[in-house]
């Protein structure tokens, strides 16, 4: 079954950059660092670089990732 946030990202590799995850998303890359470090949403930091799994994005959207994890009820 597809939903919204598959087609969303249905042409997207399964490792992205931030880049990748903010013209996506329409935001700025600042953004999404923001919420990479905030923990809003999953990633992988080697070194200076993030990468973000796709479909680990994406779970993250369908349980309503918008909280830091220490706020969630």
């Amino acid at each position: 079954m597809t939903d919204s946030i598959d087609r969303l990202f249905e042409s997207q590799p399964a490792t992205m950059t931030a880049a990748d995850v903010a013209q996506v998303m329409g935001v700025s890359k600042q953004a999404i660092y923001k919420w990479l470090h905030d923990e809003v949403i999953p990633g992988y930091k080697l070194g200076n670089t993030w990468f973000i799994l796709r479909d680990d994005l994406k779970d993250a959207m369908r349980a309503g990732s918008n909280l830091r994890p220490n706020t969630k009820e």
